[in-house]
């Protein structure tokens, strides 16, 4: 009998929810709305492998622009690892992000196999968590924001988000911050935006993501609002090292660390404002 052919093609909207409850087998906790907004950010980044019609690997290369491109979502069945068959997808997958710049998060004990294909480590984004624990404070110059934003609003973050993301992701980040069950904050001076987070609802607890701003003291006065309305419940940040303010902050909320990646790229770290990323977006997107 002819052994069967791995088919790499790109997902359907159905197949990516598949990819996301994967994912939460894995242990990864994906976002309640995950699937749906991952979409939204490149809906031809998302391939999956398939043997005689069964699919045994996923992953996505989403592309935001002409110079840079994120891979994640990497899971092979564990009945099919070993066989080549995620090697086969990366190498598609790196392909269709054509020149651009490529990150990932790799699982640390597979970043020797990610640099045999181009990736050099940077540093490490560590899953921090704790149980949410509200102080009480009334800060007039964080508001919430919701499905009604504003065109000028929007603009205001995205700009804003630009200095902390290689590049520019309008559509999606509408998306990601009005989601149901989200919660968005803002924090101005002088109607000028100085640092924004996005809370989601997980399978379990809250993910915040991302979490920018200027300093140390607005991300505190963010991070702690956040937190109102979900106490005693779990709540996730992604560190990335690379900001010891970010670290200081999380180990300041006495967070504890449960998981770690290496931040990889193909061509080098992207321009941006290190100093003001206190908490990564998703370790799928980037």
């Amino acid at each position: 009998m002819t052994e069967a052919k791995l088919v790499i093609r790109n997902m359907t909207t159905d197949e990516l929810l598949l990819a996301v409850n994967w994912a939460q087998i894995e242990g990864w906790n994906p976002g309640i709305n995950d699937a749906a907004l991952f979409y939204l950010a490149d809906p031809n980044g998302f391939f999956v492998g398939e043997l005689a019609g069964e699919i045994v690997a996923v992953g996505s290369a989403v592309t935001y622009g002409d110079h840079f491109a994120f891979c994640g979502l990497y899971i092979v069945a564990p009945e099919h690892r070993g066989k080549g068959y995620g090697l086969a997808l990366t190498e598609h997958r790196l392909a269709y992000c054509g020149d651009r710049n490529v990150g990932i998060d790799g699982v640390l004990e597979n970043v020797d196999i990610y640099q045999r294909i181009g990736y050099r480590a940077y540093y490490q984004n560590r899953r921090y968590q704790k149980s949410a624990a509200y102080r009480s404070q009334s800060i007039a110059a964080i508001t919430d924001i919701d499905s009604k934003v504003s065109t000028a609003e929007l603009d205001a973050i995205n700009l804003y988000d630009r200095q902390c993301f290689p590049a520019s992701r309008e559509a999606f980040l509408q998306a990601w911050m009005t989601q149901n069950d989200g919660l968005t904050l803002v924090y101005r001076q002088e109607g000028k935006v100085l640092g924004y987070l996005v809370r989601r609802r997980c399978v379990e607890g809250y993910k915040v993501g991302p979490l920018f701003a200027d300093n140390i003291d607005i991300t505190s006065l963010l991070f702690n609002q956040a937190q109102s309305g979900i106490e005693g419940v779990t709540i996730i940040l992604d560190v990335p090292e690379s900001n010891p303010a970010a670290v200081a902050l999380a180990e300041g909320e006495d967070m504890q660390v449960v998981f770690a990646t290496a931040r990889m790229y193909q061509r080098g770290m992207p321009n941006i404002d290190n100093e003001k990323i206190f908490g990564i977006t998703t370790f799928e997107l980037g």
